[in-house]
């Protein structure tokens, strides 16, 4: 895999390593065919691991605003290309006084 590939989505990479689980705990691979598959299952690991490290990472700074719910786009993640929905019909407005 090269750095430079773009990272599979979370779902895709968990299926692929459950995948790759099944099969050598069947026994039925050769150890040449065992060791890509353990290395290839690293690499999802890997991959897995970042997703959810990115997912935790926006979570807390969606709970991290002074209770207000504002998303923050983090650089290296997929939905960078993808807007805010501040202001959605039917919210009150932010400067009401209480």
């Amino acid at each position: 895999m090269s750095a430079s590939r773009k990272p599979r989505h979370f779902e895709k990479a968990l299926a692929e390593l459950e995948a790759l689980v099944e099969r050598l705990e069947n026994g039925e691979l050769s150890l040449e065919e065992s060791l890509k598959a353990f290395e290839a299952g690293v690499r999802l690991t890997q991959e897995c691991q970042q997703a959810l490290t990115q997912a935790r990472q926006r979570v807390q700074l969606l709970t991290a605003q002074d209770g207000s719910l504002s998303a923050e786009v983090l650089a290296g993640t997929d939905d960078e290309d993808e807007e805010d929905n501040d202001g959605e019909p039917g919210e009150p407005p932010e400067d009401e006084d209480d």
